[in-house]
């Protein structure tokens, strides 16, 4: 006997950060997308509210959150780093990588479906081979202006809904 997997409604794809999450919503039924940055005490609340907003509407949601600590390994170093400064970025790293953690755990305490992935790969034209405006745009349709935070949380989103990236 198979189990039918429920059709998901709403995607929330976040980009953890100690400073500002880049958070996506994506209503996967009309593809309408909204990119925003959040603070972590924003985000909670956001989170709440889209819970009881999908509950309102008997739509099911998921909270798709990066997990950078996923990958083997997080060298971000240049060789001409010095040792202060290989420390401040595995600092910055393992910020992040709680942030998401902390995420993770608020969002089974409220008893919501999240799922942990691994960072997509990073192949667009932006710097860092980070995905640009003007790529997100070409397959999303989403106007206005984003940050990186957003693109790479919409990407995100994206993706976990099975949406073509193609150019």
């Amino acid at each position: 006997m198979r189990m039918q997997r429920r059709k998901i409604d709403i995607i929330i794809a976040i980009d953890p950060d100690v400073e500002k999450n880049g958070v996506a919503y994506l209503n996967c039924e009309n593809k309408n997308l909204e990119i925003s940055t959040l603070s972590f005490p924003e985000l909670l609340d956001y989170l709440r509210y889209v819970q009881r907003c999908a509950e309102t509407t008997q739509k099911h949601l998921v909270v798709v959150v990066e997990a950078g600590y996923m990958n083997k390994g997080n060298w971000h170093l240049n060789p001409k780093d010095t040792k202060a400064a290989a420390a401040a970025k595995g600092n910055h790293a393992g910020r992040n990588h709680e942030t998401a953690r902390k995420i993770v755990e608020m969002c089974k305490h409220w008893q919501m479906e999240v799922k942990e992935v691994k960072p997509l790969e990073k192949c667009w034209k932006g710097k860092d081979r980070k995905i640009t405006h003007e790529e997100l745009a070409r397959f999303t349709g989403v106007m206005g202006r984003t940050n990186q935070e957003g693109r790479d949380a919409a990407l995100l989103a994206w993706v976990y809904a099975g949406f073509s990236i193609r150019l």
